[in-house]
């Protein structure tokens, strides 16, 4: 701060990290509609792009940045030249980048970067999938899978990459304890792995909720809103529960959480980590997930829709939801006449009330106070 020199890591000298700018962007812009923003930062983001796959990219169509990069650097990524997560992001940002053309109404921005993700996405289905094991790998010099199952190999759900048979193949190792499937989802390292640690020791078995946040981003794109709502409870919980540690009033947000106690992650060598109130990550889980997976929100300003995607009717809503100068109140209440959705709004926006597997309608629902029953609808 004092001298704006810039902290340099030896292990990561260009300061790379995951690309995704580009996502974030899309979801602002479904925030707060607001065009002009896209079109004032697509440059940026190109040149970015640009600059990644000058630096980066290599004659076999990945990516290989230093570990570091990744934000997890397991000792057992020692031998990884392309990084599964990395590569993953690199196609969310083409993926990303191509929906911000679109948004543009820039058809030649649009097929430049939805052709470099399917090019990307070929190779990672090609050289990190592993059939037999179900499983994406970071792979070597040499293009040879390693074996050491991370969380990073989670990151091709988010970018839509695995077909409906490899997907399932990698949401079954969600929801088994002898791999993801801890009671604090989700760890760093697979349980099954000799590196993993119940104690979380950095990398090798943490769970870290921007980790956690993007295998429940992932789930929605296939369509898992029932586990997705579970495992959100579920690392809510341990979140709570270790927020006072020993009865103290304090509350405290961690960066990490063991994954089968309650209370924070344990990383002897490193008695500064996981760092206390660290909120660009508990605010993922504490905020967003709670919003979108537990309530079920989904709002798009620019298309004016609020989608409510629930697995069953329950007591529960939001009040005064800042959209845009625009606050709306959505809650559901069981009366006399049934299951009553009470809504409050000072524009007009179509509702989508999904009840998973049972009722699904869109409305639209005029500025002012109104309700419906859900019998009726």
């Amino acid at each position: 701060m004092e001298s704006g020199d810039p902290i340099e890591d030896a292990e990561n000298p260009d300061g790379v990290a995951l690309p995704l700018f580009a996502w974030a962007e899309y979801n602002l812009y479904h925030k707060s509609a607001n065009k002009k923003r896209v079109k004032e930062v697509m440059p940026a983001l190109q040149r970015y792009y640009a600059w990644l796959e000058a630096s980066f990219k290599r004659a076999n169509g990945l990516f290989e940045v230093p570990v570091a990069a990744s934000g997890m650097p397991n000792p057992s990524r020692a031998k990884a030249k392309y990084l599964v997560d990395f590569n993953a992001a690199m196609a969310i940002n083409a993926l990303y980048m191509s929906a911000l053309g679109d948004i543009l109404n820039d058809k030649e921005i649009s097929f430049q970067y939805k052709r470099n993700y399917f090019s990307l996405k070929t190779r990672i289905n090609n050289i990190m999938w592993n059939h037999e094991k179900g499983f994406y790998f970071d792979v070597d010099a040499s293009e040879r899978q390693l074996p050491a199952k991370t969380i990073g190999g989670f990151w091709p759900l988010l970018a839509e990459i695995p077909n409906e048979e490899r997907a399932e193949a990698l949401i079954a190792k969600l929801t088994d304890a002898e791999s993801f499937g801890t009671e604090n989802p989700f760890p760093t390292m697979s349980a099954d792995d000799e590196h993993y640690d119940k104690r979380g020791m950095g990398y090798n078995g943490s769970v870290l909720p921007h980790f956690t946040y993007m295998v429940i981003k992932g789930l929605e794109k296939y369509n898992q809103w029932e586990l997705a709502r579970d495992c959100a409870i579920r690392h809510l919980y341990f979140i709570l529960d270790s927020a006072h540690p020993n009865g103290e009033r304090h509350q405290t947000l961690w960066e990490a959480y063991q994954p089968q106690n309650e209370g924070r992650a344990v990383w002897p060598d490193r008695p500064d980590w996981p760092r206390p109130q660290y909120l660009a990550f508990a605010g993922l889980a504490t905020v967003a997930l709670v919003i979108e997976n537990i309530i079920g929100l989904a709002v798009s300003l620019p298309r004016k829709t609020v989608d409510w995607i629930i697995p069953n009717l329950e007591i529960m809503g939001i009040e005064n939801l800042s959209l845009k100068r625009n606050m709306v109140t959505i809650l559901s209440n069981k009366s006399g006449r049934g299951w009553e959705i009470h809504m409050e709004s000072e524009k007009l926006y179509y509702f989508t009330i999904n009840v998973l597997g049972k009722k699904k309608k869109t409305l639209p629902i005029p500025s002012g106070k109104c309700s419906m029953l859900i019998d009726k609808i």
